[in-house]
């Protein structure tokens, strides 16, 4: 497998694959409950590892046109 294909795949394991194990209400994370924080975290991951996979893909190098 690809390392692009890992990559796509981290966030829907974090959001989804791992919410029910950080269903916690304490401790509080930045004045949020631990599993409001985790989703919050994991939008914001998200965005770098689609960045990430971006720079990696052969198909957006330039004087590729």
């Amino acid at each position: 497998m690809k390392l692009i294909h890992i990559l796509t795949l981290l966030p829907f394991v974090g959001m989804l694959g791992l919410l029910p194990q950080v269903n916690k209400l304490e401790p509080f994370v930045l004045g949020l409950p631990f599993n409001m924080f985790w989703i919050v975290l994991w939008v914001v991951l998200t965005s770098v590892i689609l960045a990430i996979i971006y720079r990696l893909d052969p198909a957006n190098r330039e004087g590729d046109v």
